[in-house]
């Protein structure tokens, strides 16, 4: 019965540190590949955005797509291929910043849905989907 409790004491403890070691390297992958256009908190500036920042894009995007799946899979798609018709942002956002460039060659498909995953689980921030960027 201990050894029991010991291996599932050790298999939670390893699950737990891959969730958290995924989780830092979806984080990494954001702050290398996204971060420089899309910031990760509300700006002092307005004027100095390039892109919108990743809270209200992800409040337009669970706005679309509630379904964490499908909203994975719609960031990995668009990122790839972005078009007007397909953006979930508001047409003064895409006025304002332009649409956003294809990240193909930037950034892998793998990459790209632990981003997305990791984009979910964490924005907008306390999951308030009516929290203005």
């Amino acid at each position: 019965m201990r050894i029991n409790n010991l291996l599932a004491t050790v298999i939670f403890a390893t699950l737990s540190i891959s969730t958290l070691q995924a989780a830092s390297s979806a984080e990494t992958l954001f702050q290398e590949k996204c971060s420089m256009c899309h910031m990760t908190t509300r700006p002092a500036d307005r004027s100095a955005l390039i892109a919108p920042p990743v809270m209200g894009v992800m409040r337009h995007v669970k706005m679309a797509y509630p379904d964490k799946e499908r909203a994975v899979d719609f960031i990995t798609s668009y990122v790839l291929d972005p078009q007007k018709p397909k953006a979930v942002c508001l047409p003064q956002s895409i006025a304002r910043f332009g649409l956003m460039p294809s990240q193909k060659g930037a950034v892998s498909v793998e990459e790209l849905q632990q981003i997305a995953v990791w984009m979910y689980d964490n924005y907008p921030l306390g999951n308030r989907p009516n929290v203005q960027p």
